[in-house]
């Protein structure tokens, strides 16, 4: 080969990288399916998705870009190695993306790439995406005319599903339940007569009705709790808050990989959460799931803070504080702890 048709396949093949961006840029999936041979493969087991042929590329990557609320992708050649009507290279990339489910960062990422000549002209036969650097750290920037993920809605039932998986693995009990109606219920099933029972502040409790049942019982703590004495009972207080056969609440988010956080002003209600209890029961609306940790966070200090100090300023005169967090990834050694995740959202 010579050395003009050498130059000319590289250029060609730097060319059809650059056009993969652009078509991805440009959310034209059917253009981008197109640079691949009819075998062609797109991997990308970080995400982790595999797809072959131009169809399966298309639909793949349209179901993708449904989630992005914006996608940034730069391209830089890498290596290309030319041997006769196939060719191997790399491509280096840099991606600023923020999805619908508010999972967002930058990363640096390499293609690693398979080339065909084909009648077209050279197209790929393999890319693999490697991620090589990760940052998930809040964006600070927005796309013009985009609205931020939603912290009220319920989420979708493949990731309620998803997520009661990854609890069931980390050793917690789990049901998804249709709504707080059927979670009612599924709390007086799950109380054993005469057990001491802990309720902690929740307006999941407080809607769904289940405050009322529960303290309504034999064995309510909240009850004894309200009329000690705050100065010369404090003792025993800190003692029934602690250790109560079971304690219910709920969370202030639920990370679909499995984890669950309790945001608290006081930390009162942590310790029977965190290992005090016997058994923990956490009523969990579908609209407090979140993809990672920083989304979790974010929610706590954007949504639920705010409106628990607005409760917290009407019924005590002062403003809530985020002063204790509990981030439970399993169960406490020493604690059952049950989730009863709904698919209706309710509390905030």
């Amino acid at each position: 080969m010579n050395d003009f048709r050498a130059v000319a396949d590289r250029v060609e093949i730097q060319a059809l990288q650059a056009e993969f961006t652009d078509a991805a840029m440009m959310r034209d999936r059917a253009r981008l399916a197109a640079l691949f041979t009819p075998d062609g493969v797109l991997r990308m087991p970080d995400v982790p998705v595999e797809l072959t042929g131009p169809e399966q590329i298309r639909v793949g990557g349209e179901k993708l870009q449904e989630q992005w609320e914006f996608f940034v992708q730069n391209t830089h050649p890498g290596t290309v190695r030319i041997d006769g009507d196939t060719a191997t290279g790399r491509a280096h990339v840099h991606e600023v993306v923020r999805l619908r489910d508010d999972r967002q960062g930058i990363n640096y990422a390499i293609y690693h790439d398979r080339y065909r000549r084909t009648p077209d002209g050279w197209r790929f036969t393999e890319r693999v995406y490697e991620i090589r650097y990760l940052d998930t750290s809040p964006l600070a920037g927005s796309a013009p005319g985009t609205t931020r993920p939603s912290h009220t809605a319920p989420a979708t039932e493949d990731r309620l599903q998803r997520a009661a998986a990854a609890l069931a693995g980390h050793g917690f009990g789990v049901e998804i339940l249709d709504d707080a109606k059927a979670a009612r219920a599924r709390v007086g099933e799950l109380l054993p007569p005469g057990a001491s029972v802990l309720t902690t502040a929740s307006e999941t409790l407080r809607l769904s009705g289940i405050e009322e049942d529960v303290n309504g019982r034999p064995g309510a703590v909240k009850p004894r709790l309200l009329a000690l004495d705050r100065e010369r009972e404090a003792g025993e207080l800190r003692r029934l808050l602690a250790t109560p056969d079971t304690v219910l609440g709920s969370v202030t988010a639920l990370v679909e990989t499995g984890t669950l956080v309790i945001a608290s002003g006081t930390g009162s209600q942590l310790p029977a959460h965190g290992g005090g209890a016997g058994h923990a029961i956490w009523v969990v609306g579908a609209q407090k799931l979140v993809p990672d940790l920083p989304a979790a966070l974010r929610r706590v200090h954007e949504h639920a803070l705010p409106l628990e100090s607005a409760r917290t300023e009407a019924a005590y005169g002062q403003p809530s504080a985020v002063n204790q967090l509990l981030v439970l990834h399993a169960p406490p050694r020493f604690t059952r702890g049950t989730v009863l995740l709904l698919r209706e959202a309710v509390g905030y």
